[in-house]
C-alpha cells in the first residue's frame, strides 16, 4: 500500500501552482517485524528444547513463549534450503539443485536464482519494510565473489538494504572472510584479541535493529541472521567447552538414548516412536580404544560448547528486542538448514577441508592433538557417530533424503498471536513455506510481477493456520526431495525414499545401499504412525510404492530436477563465470583480497615474481593466501626470502639462508607439477631452495570461504609460526606478477566434485 499522489498543477508562479508528492509503500497496519534465524548443520536433537542435553536456555525460552514444529523439513544442504526459504519455491525450480560450489549448466543446477523468483527481502522491501541480512549467505556463485562482482546476486542485489557477513559455505570463526554491503572488509579484532564470528554477527544484528528503530520505529524490519554455527569448523573459546568435560564419555549410543527419553517427555517426539538401532557403519562406542573415546568425546564437548556459545549470543539479540519493547510485535523463526553433518568421517578430522579430499590425518595423529580441538590450531569436525546421535531418533544425516537429513528444528514466536505458548505443532511443513508464512503475517501478497518479470508459481503455503490452531488441517500433502541422487517423496502421510549412497566422505565404503540409480530400492514408511522411519512397509504396499515413484518423476520433471546429479559426469558441465581465470595478473599492495576464482589458476603450475627494493633487515609479506589450515605465503623474514605451503595434509617450507642486499631484487616462487612435482625459490635468477611437493595444489577451503590473495600483508591466522599478521612488508614492494603454468587447469573431476559437494 502507498500514500496517494496528488496531480500537479504547474504555472509560472508558485502561488498558483500545486505540487505533487511521491508516495512511499507501507505494509498494512500491524505488520510485524520479522527475525529469521538460520542455524547451520544443527540436527533435530541438538537444541535443548528438542531434547538435547546441550544447554540452549535462550532458544528454550523462545520455544516456551512460542511453538516447536516437529515435522519441519528442508532440502538437506544449505544453499538449496536457503534458496527455498528466501523464494518460496522448490530449490531445483530456482536453479539451486546443489550448492554454489557445484553449479552446473542445467536449469535446475545453475546456482543462479532467476528474476522470476524474487526473494522475500525484495518483496518486503517493496512493501515498505527495511531489510537486513547478517551472516552466512551462500547464494552467490563462487565466480562472483570478487570486487568486480557482478553484484546483482549479492544480498543487496537480491532485496536486502544492508549486509554484513560472509558469502561462502563456511569460514573460520576466528578469522572469517567478511563483506559489508558490497565491499570486502577486515574483522574488527584479531584472533589473538579474542575475536569470534558469532559474537560479531550478533553485535552487527543488534546495531542494525537499533539504528533502524531509532531512525523510524514506525517502519517494520526484516532481519535475516544466519550464523556460521554449527557448521564446521567447530571453534569456540575454551571456557565454553569446560562445562561439558566428561559429559559425553559414555558415547553416542548412551547420549542418544538420554536424548530420546527427553524428547518423548517434552512431547517433541510422539509416544510410541521407535528409536532406530545403531547402524553397522557407526562404530560401537564400547569397542573403541580408550584414547579414541577421549578424542571423540572431546570433539563433541567442543561442539556442545559451540552450540551453547551460539545460544548465548542469540540471547543477546532476543534481549535487545525485549529492551526495545518490540518483542511481542516481532515474528521470530529459528530453524536449521539441514540435519547434523557427518562430514568428519568415521573418526572425525582436525582439518575438515583435508577430509573432503580424502587426506584426513590418521586417527593416531588426531589423538596426539586432542587438546587443540576447537582452538586456533584446528579446523575440526566430529565423527559420524555424533551426527547420527544429533539427529535422534532419525536415520542418516545431511545430504540424504532420509529424515536425518531433511527434518530439523523449527521454533516460532509471535507474542500473543500464539494461543498455547510452549506447544508443539505436528503438521508436515517445509522450508518453502517460510516465504508464504512471512508474507501472510505481514499482509503482503506475493507479487505477480517484479521489475516487469512475471513471477513463477510459489510452491509454499502459510503456516499461520497451524500457528493459530494445533488441530489445523495439514497444508502440505505433497513434497518431493532430491539431493545428489538421494531421492524421496511425501504424500498424505506416506514417504518413499531410495537407498542411493553418493560417493562422498568414504560413505560407500561403509554404508550399504545402491550406488547406481538403476539399482535403487524405494523403501516406504507411514510417517503418520512412524515418526522415525523405523519400519519399511514397501513389501506390504507395492501399489503405494509404485504410485509414489511415478509421482516423484512427475515432480522431478515439473521442478527441473533432471538430469539427476551423477558422479563424476555432472562435473563436466560446470557453469562458467563471467570471465575465465586469467593466464597472468599483476598485483600491488593496498588492495583487498582477490578470490581464487578470479586469479590465475595455480593447479597446473605457476610462477610468482615479485619486484622489491629493500634496505637491510626489511621483512614482511610479499603475497599470502589462506592460513595454517590451508594456504601459502611468500615473505621476507629478517631480510631472507621464505615461502611456506600449508596444503591441508602437509607443510613445506623453503628459505634462503642469505639476507637480501640493499637494493632492487626479483624474488620468484615456482610450482612445477607432475610426477616429481617441486616448489622452488629464486632470487635474481638464482635458485636458492627447492623441495619435492607431493601434495595437491588445490585448497577447497579457500574458495569455499571466499578467501583471497593478499599482497604486502596478511590477516587473520598466519600460514605458519614464522610471523604474526598483518606482517606488512616494510620495504618497497613494487609489483607481484602471478602467471599460470596451465590457464584454466583444475584438479581431476573426482577431486573437484568431492570438495564442491562437501562445502555446504
Amino acid at each position: 500500500m502507498s500514500e496517494p499522489r496528488t496531480t500537479p498543477v504547474i504555472t509560472s508562479r508558485v502561488a498558483t501552482s500545486q505540487p505533487s508528492f511521491v508516495g512511499y509503500p507501507r505494509p498494512p497496519a500491524g505488520a510485524p517485524n520479522v527475525v529469521l534465524v538460520v542455524l547451520d548443520d544443527v540436527g533435530f536433537a541438538q537444541l535443548g528444547c528438542f531434547g538435547a542435553t546441550i544447554a540452549t536456555p535462550h532458544l528454550d525460552r523462545l520455544a516456551a513463549q512460542g511453538l516447536r514444529y516437529n515435522r519441519f523439513h528442508v532440502t538437506s544442504v544449505c544453499s538449496s534450503t536457503r534458496a527455498s526459504l528466501h523464494t518460496g519455491r522448490n530449490h531445483h525450480a530456482v536453479g539451486m539443485g546443489v550448492t554454489e560450489e557445484a553449479a552446473l549448466g542445467f536449469p535446475g543446477y545453475t546456482g543462479r536464482i532467476p528474476p522470476s523468483a524474487a526473494m522475500l527481502a525484495r518483496v518486503l522491501r517493496d512493501a515498505g519494510y527495511n531489510t537486513m541480512s547478517v551472516g552466512k549467505w551462500h547464494l552467490t556463485p563462487q565466480t562472483e565473489y570478487s570486487a568486480a562482482g557482478p553484484f546483482h546476486r549479492w544480498p543487496l542485489g537480491m532485496g536486502f538494504e544492508r549486509f554484513y557477513g560472509f558469502l561462502g559455505a563456511e569460514t573460520s570463526q576466528w578469522a572469517p572472510e567478511l563483506v559489508r554491503d558490497n565491499t570486502h572488509v577486515e574483522a574488527p579484532r584479531t584472533p589473538e584479541e579474542g575475536y569470534h564470528l558469532t559474537e560479531d554477527l550478533v553485535d552487527e544484528a543488534i546495531r542494525m535493529v537499533q539504528d533502524q528503530q531509532q531512525a523510524e520505529a514506525r517502519k517494520p524490519f526484516f532481519l535475516h541472521l544466519a550464523t556460521g554455527a554449527a557448521h564446521a569448523p567447530h571453534q569456540v573459546p575454551e571456557e565454553w567447552v569446560l562445562p561439558y568435560e566428561g559429559q559425553f564419555d559414555d558415547g553416542w549410543e548412551a547420549w542418544r538414548e538420554r536424548v530420546f527419553e527427553r524428547q518423548v517427555a517434552a512431547g517433541v517426539v510422539p509416544e510410541g516412536t521407535v528409536l532406530t538401532a545403531r547402524p553397522s557403519w557407526v562404530p560401537e562406542w564400547s569397542g573403541l580404544p580408550a584414547d579414541q573415546r577421549r578424542l571423540f568425546a572431546r570433539y563433541m564437548e567442543v561442539f556442545a560448547g559451540f552450540m551453547t556459545h551460539t545460544d548465548h549470543h542469540l540471547g543477546r539479540l532476543f534481549a535487545h528486542l525485549d529492551e526495545q519493547g518490540i518483542a511481542d510485535d516481532t515474528l521470530v523463526m529459528v530453524l536449521s538448514d539441514n540435519g547434523a553433518s557427518a562430514e568428519g568421517g568415521v573418526t572425525g578430522t582436525m582439518n575438515e577441508a583435508a577430509g573432503w579430499l580424502g587426506h584426513g590425518e590418521p586417527v593416531e595423529e588426531a589423538v596426539a592433538r586432542t587438546d587443540e580441538i576447537g582452538g586456533h590450531d584446528a579446523y575440526n569436525h566430529y565423527p559420524f557417530g555424533w551426527a547420527w546421535a544429533g539427529n535422534t531418533p532419525l536415520r542418516l544425516w545431511k545430504r540424504h533424503a532420509w529424515l536425518g537429513g531433511v527434518r530439523t528444528p523449527l521454533v516460532v514466536r509471535w507474542g500473543a498471536r500464539v494461543p498455547d505458548p510452549g506447544g508443539v505443532r505436528e503438521q508436515f511443513c517445509h522450508a518453502v513455506d517460510v516465504f508464504s508464512t512471512v508474507l501472510d503475517a505481514a499482509g503482503v501478497p506475493a507479487p505477480a510481477s517484479v521489475d516487469g518479470v512475471t513471477q513463477q508459481p510459489v510452491d509454499g503455503a502459510s503456516l499461520l493456520p497451524s500457528l493459530d490452531d494445533a488441530a489445523a488441517t495439514e497444508h502440505r500433502p505433497l513434497q518431493y526431495f532430491e539431493m545428489m541422487g538421494s531421492r524421496a517423496i511425501y504424500l498424505d502421510g506416506w514417504k518413499a525414499v531410495t537407498d542411493y549412497v553418493s560417493d562422498q566422505f568414504g560413505e560407500r565404503e561403509v554404508i550399504p545401499g545402491s550406488f547406481d540409480f538403476d539399482t535403487d530400492r524405494w523403501s516406504l514408511f507411514r510417517l503418520a504412525d512412524d515418526f522415525s522411519e523405523s519400519r519399511d512397509v514397501a513389501d506390504e504396499h507395492p501399489d503405494v510404492v509404485a504410485r509414489l515413484v511415478e509421482l516423484w518423476w512427475a515432480e522431478a520433471g515439473r521442478n527441473q530436477v533432471l538430469p539427476l546429479f551423477e558422479f563424476p559426469a555432472s562435473m563436466a558441465h560446470m557453469h562458467p563465470g563471467e570471465f575465465a581465470q586469467p593466464e597472468h595478473a599483476t598485483y600491488r599492495p593496498g588492495g583487498g583480497p582477490v578470490p581464487t576464482t578470479q586469479m590465475p589458476s595455480l593447479v597446473g603450475g605457476f610462477e610468482l615474481s615479485a619486484e622489491v627494493v629493500v634496505e637491510a633487515g626489511d621483512e614482511g609479506i610479499i603475497a599470502a593466501i589462506g592460513d595454517r589450515h590451508g594456504g601459502w605465503a611468500c615473505y621476507l623474514l629478517d631480510g631472507r626470502p621464505v615461502a611456506t605451503f600449508a596444503m591441508l595434509d602437509t607443510t613445506v617450507r623453503l628459505a634462503d639462508d642469505t639476507p637480501l642486499e640493499p637494493g632492487r631484487h626479483e624474488v620468484v616462487l615456482r610450482y612445477t607439477p607432475g610426477r616429481d612435482a617441486t616448489i622452488s625459490l629464486h632470487v635474481d635468477g638464482t635458485e636458492r631452495d627447492r623441495a619435492p611437493y607431493a601434495g595437491l595444489m588445490f585448497l577447497p577451503n579457500l574458495s569455499t570461504a571466499g578467501t583471497g590473495l593478499l599482497i604486502g600483508r596478511d590477516r587473520g591466522l598466519a600460514v605458519c609460526g614464522d610471523y604474526r599478521p598483518p606482517f606488512t612488508f616494510t620495504g618497497d614492494l613494487r609489483r607481484v606478477d602471478v602467471r599460470s603454468g596451465r590457464p584454466g587447469a583444475r584438479p581431476d573431476d573426482a577431486t573437484v566434485l568431492r570438495s564442491a559437494l562437501a562445502s555446504d
